[in-house]
């Protein structure tokens, strides 16, 4: 027993080698945030017994919020009291009044303060609304607050896309103390949305300093999802650099990182782990390890050699599955198979080398659209191809995205209507007031208010009929194209209801209606405002639920696409459906019919290119990783994971 646990610890050794300070990871983001409210627990009881104060170290946004919460619920149904609580924030935008509700004494008071026993006489959060000269004293004056309660027993924090943590963007010092610094453009454009947009997102804030931080005892940094795995490589494994403000953390023998499987899915024991240990040759990691290989060496699959794989962490594979020359026939063959110009499946063909089945020649497909124009951004070229090869194509828009829309356009939508009616003869008074009535709301309208029920039904109809222009074009007649309105979406805010069972049995009864032998879903997962994955769930519920009852399911395949934020990785391809030149064009063409959407759209995201732009890059890069990896030339290519529910 002995001996086991000293070769599991030399394992454990080997496979973290790269890793440059302790990571901790769990299943998913609730089991990691029940650990981490434990630990603060556990900090807060012991301190009671000693007639202590517990101070504590809290962070803002996403990633805490489950944290809170099951602090709030070990108050209210477990007993643990606070009054021996001492907090101080990290950070607070600047300019920034406590009552607006994107500031972090609003988030702290509806995830926390509100909710438990603490003074909040013992609540330090930095002020938002002082004025520039008195910041330096505030900021000093902090530092001197945290020192004269003993300093921080706990602190916790996430970790932004740049880097930064609190708002110690790239450049900042390790030494570095409580001040007002500017915030990174990309960290503006993640708040966005908050705001309603990055031009009311404030440029600076006051932030603790890495030196404040490094101060505590203990430092609990949390990431969850895949959306952070590449930053938390580079904090874990990367050179320590003021360009990662996170690397510092790398020089504490105090800090702990504590991530979800998806945020730790980029480090190298999870996504090379050939370069970390011996593994287990699946075909699934071979497949990975030696795309990765070619890619890696820049060389065709078929021209890689016993040399590469020996040099490059692979020996155990050509070892024992090889010579390497049949391994690498192998993958070039599985991945030929991927390549089909018939995503409905080729009639009267052998399919066991297809993607997709032959039978039915004929196939009922729905393509699910989380916003409005999701399908022709993600899979126009596959969509318009499905219809011009006779199937009968749906496409289901599951929300209006009705947020995404411009109050310009609102007027210039109702000022139409005014005008026509007028034009025809009809009375336009009742619309002249409404009228009336939207310009002064949007003349006084605050950052990110919830518009009035009568501009939301107009930005709703907006994108609905870009919607209907652009499935048009596609090829589908009006009665399959279907809008579902998805009640958890339709609050009028950036922040969504939760999933109830109407979203769910509203899709239940569409694909009862179809019985469709193909179901498409968006599994950009990566999307930053998440409504993809929530529209995800929603149709792998609704079909599990039919399965139990309906034998149609069993025939139902359900493919996910990606496009509108990012690809799939070449070695999880299973249907690459090569474009032409004219099919790019005609893609283009249907996205061109969002006009919303074009130029400068509401919620961008981090990518400055527009949506036909990004779309467009998206799929002749794939086509170009299927070229350098040793197959055919395409101009542009859209690609396909199969989901086995």
């Amino acid at each position: 027993m002995k001996n086991q646990r000293l070769m599991a610890r030399l394992n454990l050794l080997e496979e973290t080698r790269f890793e440059k300070l302790p990571v901790s990871i769990f299943k998913n983001p609730k089991e990691a945030s029940l650990s981490v409210a434990n630990r603060i627990a556990s900090l807060i009881k012991e301190k009671q017994k000693k007639n202590e104060k517990a101070v504590l170290g809290l962070a803002t946004g996403a990633t805490p919020v489950a944290v809170y919460a099951e602090l709030v619920r070990l108050h209210k149904e477990e007993g643990l009291s606070f009054k021996n609580v001492i907090t101080f924030n990290l950070d607070e935008y600047y300019p920034m009044q406590p009552n607006a509700v994107q500031s972090y004494v609003v988030f702290m008071n509806e995830n926390l303060f509100n909710h438990i026993d603490i003074d909040k006489n013992n609540v330090h959060i930095p002020d938002g609304t002082l004025k520039l000269e008195e910041i330096p004293a505030f900021c000093l004056d902090y530092e001197k607050k945290i020192e004269s309660v003993g300093g921080l027993d706990i602190q916790i924090l996430g970790i932004g896309r740049t880097g930064h943590i609190g708002f110690n963007e790239p450049g900042s010092a390790p030494n570095s103390g409580t001040r007002l610094v500017t915030l990174d453009d990309l960290t503006r454009r993640d708040a966005a949305r908050d705001f309603g947009g990055k031009s009311n997102v404030p440029t600076k804030a006051i932030t603790m300093g890495i030196g404040t931080i490094f101060k505590a005892k203990e430092i609990i940094l949390m990431a969850w999802n895949k959306k952070k795995a590449s930053i938390i490589k580079k904090a874990v494994e990367g050179e320590i650099s003021s360009e990662v403000p996170a690397t510092y953390l790398q020089l504490s023998d105090n800090v702990e990182f504590i991530l979800d499987e998806d945020a730790a899915s980029g480090l190298t024991r999870f996504n090379t782990p050939w370069l970390a240990r011996d593994c287990d040759w699946q075909p699934a990691l071979t497949r990975k390890a030696v795309i990765w290989l070619a890619r890696h060496l820049k060389k065709p699959i078929l021209k890689l050699t016993e040399d590469d794989y020996n040099n490059h962490g692979m020996a155990q594979l050509a070892t024992e599955h090889g010579p390497v020359y049949d391994i690498n026939i192998d993958i070039f063959n599985k991945l030929q198979h991927t390549i089909t110009g018939w995503p409905g499946g080729k009639p009267n063909a052998d399919d066991s080398q297809r993607p997709e089945r032959a039978n039915p020649a004929k196939k009922r497909a729905i393509v699910f659209s989380p916003h409005p124009d999701d399908d022709v951004i993600s899979m126009g070229g596959t969509f318009i191809r499905l219809a011009d090869q006779g199937h009968e194509v749906h496409v289901a828009y599951q929300t209006s995205g009705n947020t995404a829309v411009w109050d310009d356009d609102v007027l210039r939508f109702v000022e139409f209507n005014i005008d026509f009616s007028e034009k025809m003869g009809i009375d336009q008074t009742q619309m002249r007031k409404t009228y009336d009535e939207m310009r002064e709301f949007m003349a006084n309208k605050h950052p990110n208010q919830v518009d009035t029920e009568e501009i939301k039904l107009v930005k709703g109809l907006i994108r609905k009929g870009e919607a209907i222009a652009g499935a048009r074009f596609s090829g589908l007649p009006d009665e399959n194209i279907h809008f579902m309105a998805l009640p958890f979406y339709e609050t009028g805010k950036v922040k969504k209801n939760p999933v109830s069972e109407i979203d769910v049995q509203l899709t239940m009864e569409l694909l009862q209606k179809v019985k469709p032998h193909q179901v498409f879903a968006a599994g950009d997962f990566e999307d930053p405002h998440g409504t993809h994955i929530v529209c995800f769930n929603i149709i792998v519920e609704a079909l599990r639920r039919l399965k139990a009852t309906e034998d149609w399911v069993n025939d139902c395949w359900l493919w996910m696409y990606r496009g509108a934020w990012h690809e799939f990785e070449p070695h999880e391809i299973e249907m690459a459906v090569p474009l032409s030149p004219n099919e790019v064009e005609r893609k283009k063409l249907a996205i061109f019919k969002h006009q919303s959407q074009k130029d400068i759209p509401v919620f961008p995201g981090d990518d400055p290119r527009e949506f036909w732009q990004r779309a467009e890059d998206r799929n002749r890069e794939t086509a170009q990783i299927y070229d350098d990896l040793g197959l055919a030339d395409y101009e542009a290519m859209e690609a396909f994971v199969r989901y086995h529910f």
